[in-house]
């Protein structure tokens, strides 16, 4: 038996941040949308995720602010300390200060929570679950989307916010992920079990020859990224594989007790590739459009893959509510227009951090250091982006 054909104006693929936020910012433009999300349940567990100034003031114009606020840890610093002696190269205040600076917070959040929030504010009635898109195909008047349960979809419009592995992507642009040399470890350790571990309320970066290890406070638990350089080549496209026993533990051998004891309080996690998805040479084709990671993914040295999506979800919003019900060309010219400059230069910057945090001492882990105490206001080009103010800005300055 064939299944009748739905239509609908705006199908977003992908129930994740980054869909989730457009289809709230196009509803606050007087458009609705329908997710399709292929989990059969919106759940992200044992992870945290850090919203920057860039993002979190967008989703307070959401109305988030203060179920998110209430829900997040704000960091008193950041600070950057050396591997071994854990002595604070660089420091530089976030808390009130960070928050006058930038017009909007920086939040420590469960990605569980900040997920909850977008869900429940979008509710049920137009999130689609169990939906895993397999097909899609261009017609004249729109895209059919063929789902793996046999139902298809008929939209006017199409926004893959399916992520680095997006099926959308494939769609609109061939390019593969590309793996950087490096991988991490990821974990939660609850705060009582680290007492060695100083200024537990500040993000910090702890860089040493060959890794890092970036960890900030969420909720009771301090969220850590074990970052190091390898394997040479990754064994497969996923961006998981298992690791040996003691392997995390090993590889950070000779480091300040601190960072060991943080390491050594959970289980060991997967080791996870990390990869970067270069910007494709179009961000859309025909009706079908790219957002967040299945446009840009990019490294989490920056902190900056959600904050950027939901950068992307406002402009793409805006774009299309201005251009109207026919106007997805000239929508989609316009959002890539605005974002492939802004989104290119914090990739860079992610890619370029690694060597940079993994440097041996010496003279020029010297350099860095003196770098990082004359630092912007933490990268100020980053978090100070108003993607509203930059969209009346001329295209050249749009996005610093």
């Amino acid at each position: 038996m064939t299944m009748a054909t739905t239509d609908v104006d705006i199908a977003v693929i992908g129930g994740g941040i980054g869909g989730l936020t457009l289809a709230l910012a196009l509803r606050q433009r007087g458009l609705e949308a329908e997710v399709f999300e292929q989990a059969d349940a919106l759940r992200e567990v044992g992870a945290a995720v850090a919203i920057a100034a860039n993002g979190s003031r967008i989703l307070q114009r959401l109305g988030l602010g203060d179920e998110l606020a209430a829900a997040s840890v704000v960091p008193t610093s950041l600070q950057y300390r050396h591997w071994r002696s854990g002595a604070v190269v660089a420091e530089h205040p976030v808390g009130e200060a960070y928050a006058r600076r930038f017009g909007a917070p920086f939040w420590g959040i469960h990605r569980a929570s900040l997920q909850r929030t977008l869900s429940e504010a979008w509710g049920v009635e137009r999130l689609h679950l169990g939906r895993c898109l397999v097909g899609v195909s261009d017609r004249a008047d729109g895209v059919v989307l063929t789902f793996r349960d046999g139902r298809t979809v008929h939209a006017r419009t199409v926004v893959g916010a399916d992520g680095v592995h997006s099926r959308v992507r494939r769609h609109v642009d061939d390019s593969a992920p590309v793996y950087s040399g490096t991988s991490g470890f990821r974990g939660m350790a609850p705060i009582e079990a680290l007492p060695s571990l100083p200024s537990p309320s500040a993000v910090q970066f702890w860089m040493g020859p060959g890794g890092h290890v970036l960890h900030y406070q969420v909720g009771e638990s301090v969220n850590y990224l074990a970052v190091l350089d390898g394997p040479r080549r990754w064994p497969h496209q996923a961006g998981l594989t298992d690791a040996g026993p003691g392997e995390l533990i090993g590889a950070f051998a000779g480091w300040h007790g601190a960072v060991r004891d943080m390491l050594e309080a959970v289980p060991q996690s997967p080791r996870w590739g990390l990869f970067t998805l270069p910007s494709p040479l179009r961000w859309s084709r025909g009706r079908s459009v790219l957002l967040g990671d299945a446009a840009h993914a990019m490294l989490p040295h920056h902190g900056q893959g959600a904050n950027q999506t939901i950068e992307d979800a406002a402009v793409l919003a805006r774009c299309i509510a201005d251009a109207g019900p026919e106007g997805y060309e000239s929508a989609f010219g316009r959002y890539e227009r605005l974002r492939r400059s802004r989104t290119r230069a914090v990739q860079r910057a992610s890619w370029d951090t690694s060597p940079v945090l993994h440097l041996p001492d010496g003279p020029a882990a010297d350099v860095r250091d003196e770098r990082l105490r004359g630092l912007d206001g933490w990268l100020g080009w980053i978090h100070g982006h108003d993607p509203d103010r930059a969209i009346a800005l001329p295209l050249a300055d749009a996005h610093h």
